[in-house]
């Protein structure tokens, strides 16, 4: 007769940006499923932001732990500890002020006194706190595992030959660029020799497309890398705004898969040169769309000011232009939604092959060329090009939002793949939970066995 496992408690701890809480909180409710109480640990801001998604189902195994982070000159209050709407160049402070609540974190943790800590890769300084009373940890990266072998190919293991598609980025612009930006995240978010490798580490992604990423990444780190399936948010679950009921009706009145959306995460403010291209594409295209501006809280500039002069008026009812925030997954899922014009940032990448949606890709920084590339590699969208100075064409944006929507051969294989791609991700339930369970119950027994030992 097998033994009933018993209750683990967790403490998460994910980096201060929405694409890193998130999938954080969908792998709680998982775990939560599963008989495991769930600690999440955040600044008041961010945990503000998902109270509303830790339902009643959930209220007694999900708790919010807020962790308080000190004050900075750039950044003077708390409701500047979040990554959303904050500056980029504000990122690397928000970090420092992150790491100085490490004396914070250790006190919470040693009153919670948890099984097993589950922390974001640039908060290696809670594995420590973890490990100073004998709790193991496990390192969760909620980017693609395509994008962990890049980092580690170029900095760790130069001589490792990695011959996949991925690799060879789009144009000489991101083939430059990408450099300066892993040595950024290098320099950022660097690691503490003195913290010991985990044994095992979670990637939100799921072998059918990142499989031989997963393989040659745990390879390379010598660690096993674990995933955890999509992790993407229920769209029913996304709470009300404002924006949605006018969303809802102006797209329940257009033609199955006649709308694009277009959107490029919280984090991530166009140039009005690319604010420019991007709405020449979308008049162009002559296709249906919602598009989501957000503007950082330095830029004080309204919708009509931010796009060129008379675009609302041409496009008419054919297009919505929604300020700040729109309710993603529920858009996404919409059988009038027919492609995605996305930064292929990885949570909007999941979600798009969650719901069968093709992309057209507008990388704009971080892990999201890397992203672009898979998403042409495994068939599901195309990359937009960027000049040798980054510069956009409205005309190739309106080109390929028309083939992924209308497109006749080409076009067709890419919304077939999509609707191939969300099929197997349905198909597939939630079985890397389940590995994802599995490994936590060996690593809280190997612990409790060398404790006994000791």
């Amino acid at each position: 007769m097998e033994t009933k496992k018993p209750c683990l408690n967790v403490v998460m701890v994910p980096w201060l940006a929405h694409g890193h809480i998130s999938p954080y909180l969908e792998l709680a409710k998982r775990l939560a499923n599963r008989n495991f109480k769930i600690y999440l640990c955040s600044t008041p801001i961010n945990l503000s932001s998902i109270k509303k998604r830790v339902t009643h189902k959930y209220s007694q195994s999900i708790k919010l732990i807020e962790l308080h982070i000190p004050s900075q000159p750039d950044l003077p209050d708390p409701s500047f500890h979040t990554t959303n709407g904050l500056p980029l160049h504000l990122n690397s402070v928000l970090k420092r002020a992150m790491d100085m609540a490490s004396p914070s974190f250790t006190e919470i943790i040693k009153t919670l006194k948890p099984d097993i800590l589950i922390y974001d890769f640039n908060q290696q300084w809670a594995s420590i706190a973890a490990a100073s009373i004998g709790i193991p940890s496990v390192q969760f990266i909620s980017a693609s595992a395509s994008l962990l072998c890049y980092f580690l190919h170029t900095f760790l293991k130069q001589d490792v030959d990695f011959p996949y598609p991925v690799m060879s980025l789009r144009g000489s612009y991101w083939k430059q660029k990408f450099q300066e930006i892993v040595k950024r995240c290098i320099q950022t978010w660097s690691r503490d020799s003195s913290v010991p490798p985990c044994e095992i580490i979670f990637v939100k992604t799921f072998r059918e497309i990142e499989g031989k990423y997963i393989e040659f990444g745990s390879k390379i780190i010598g660690s096993k890398l674990v995933p955890t399936g999509p992790l993407v948010q229920e769209p029913e679950e996304e709470e009300d705004g404002d924006n949605n009921k006018e969303i809802m009706e102006w797209l329940n009145n257009k033609e199955q898969s006649s709308t694009v959306f277009a959107s490029f995460g919280t984090e991530y403010f166009l140039s009005r040169e690319e604010r420019e291209e991007i709405a020449k594409g979308l008049e162009l295209s002559m296709m249906n769309f919602i598009w989501v501006l957000r503007f950082s809280s330095e830029e004080k500039i309204s919708i009509e000011e931010a796009l060129p002069n008379g675009f609302l008026k041409r496009v008419g009812d054919r297009g919505l232009v929604v300020e700040k925030w729109a309710h993603q997954a529920r858009i996404l899922v919409h059988p009038n939604i027919g492609g995605f014009v996305s930064h292929c940032g990885w949570g909007s990448t999941m979600e798009a092959m969650t719901f069968g949606i093709p992309i057209v890709a507008i990388p704009m920084d971080l892990d999201q060329p890397v992203n672009a590339r898979l998403v042409e590699e495994i068939g599901v969208g195309l990359e937009v090009n960027r000049d040798e100075n980054g510069g956009l064409s409205g005309e190739e944006i309106a080109h390929l939002i028309r083939e992924v929507l209308v497109g006749d051969e080409d076009g067709k294989k890419i919304r077939d793949k999509a609707r191939e791609m969300k099929e197997k991700i349905k198909s597939k339930g939630e079985e890397d939970v389940d590995g994802v369970v599995e490994e936590l119950y060996k690593l809280y027994k190997k612990n409790i066995h060398g404790k006994h030992m000791d």
